[in-house]
């Protein structure tokens, strides 16, 4: 074992303190069951809700102790703001979104946990806990269930009520149908923006999609006049070419007048630089 800086605590390789854990205060003889937790550093993980300074990772996590259990046993080294169990360190839970009644069966295995605490001083707390003094899981105040009371207490919880299964789905289809009309006032915006103004002109807005040209009656016949109008602003430039000729003809002089200009400008700056001896 590593050497430590608080006399009373077990430090392993690894950087790794050693808590006791033990289920109820009525097993003094019982044996005591291990975890192995530190202070969670990983630089490839940029994860906001596990702060690196205030999260705590615990290896070797009972079945029995689920995050209620856990956040009781850890709230001794100060406030905790969430507790994440996983399967294996690094995977992140998929199922926070997802329905109660959809998500998969936990299975009955050895844990790893992420405890974060809302001040750094947890984790500190929590490292220099001493070996020799358990951490209690069952207290009088929050017995757990064991035996067939708890595989009762499973099997009713395994038990899905209509009642509140038809409220899940009506607020599921609710939250879906204001989806559904945000993003049909969104794309009408979208399009009101991107309408042909009476010069022909288009505004255009980024969108992450390519919209679609509408395929009805109006839309056609919204687009046969638009094609009239491009046709009547032609015919009226083309009644009118004398006048871009003489256009063209004036500029073109104004062109070759400023062309002199700066030729005499250039002539005049290369005079004054020219070398006189006296």
């Amino acid at each position: 074992m590593a050497a430590s800086k608080d006399p009373h605590a077990c430090v392993i390789p690894g950087g790794f303190t050693v808590l006791s854990l033990r289920f109820s205060e009525d097993d003094a003889h019982a044996a005591l069951h291990q975890l192995c937790v530190k202070e969670h550093r990983v630089r490839s993980e940029s994860s906001t809700h596990r702060p690196p300074d205030r999260t705590l990772f615990v290896l070797n996590v009972p079945p029995y102790c689920t995050q209620s259990v856990l956040t009781d046993v850890f709230s001794h080294f100060g406030p905790i703001q969430s507790v994440e169990l996983s399967d294996k360190p690094g995977a992140k839970s998929s199922d926070s979104d997802t329905s109660r009644y959809f998500r998969a069966t936990q299975r009955q295995c050895f844990r790893v946990a992420y405890i974060v605490f809302r001040n750094a001083a947890g984790v500190r707390a929590a490292k220099r806990h001493p070996q020799s003094v358990p951490l209690i899981t069952s207290t009088p105040d929050r017995a757990l269930q064991t035996g067939l009371q708890k595989w009762i207490q499973q099997y009713s919880d395994s038990l899905v009520k209509a009642s509140s299964l038809q409220q899940t789905i009506d607020q599921f289809m609710n939250d879906f149908d204001r989806r559904k009309e945000e993003e049909a006032e969104r794309q009408k915006q979208e399009a009101e923006q991107q309408q042909e103004d009476e010069e022909g002109w288009v505004k255009v807005t980024k969108s992450s999609r390519a919209k679609a040209r509408p395929h009805s009656e109006t839309a056609n016949r919204k687009t046969l006049q638009r094609e009239d109008r491009k046709k009547k602003r032609k015919e009226l430039l083309n009644f009118y070419s004398w006048q871009h000729r003489n256009t063209q003809r004036e500029h073109i002089a104004e062109l070759r007048k400023k062309f002199e200009e700066d030729k005499q400008r250039i002539a005049v700056l290369r005079a004054e630089r020219k070398f006189r001896p006296f």
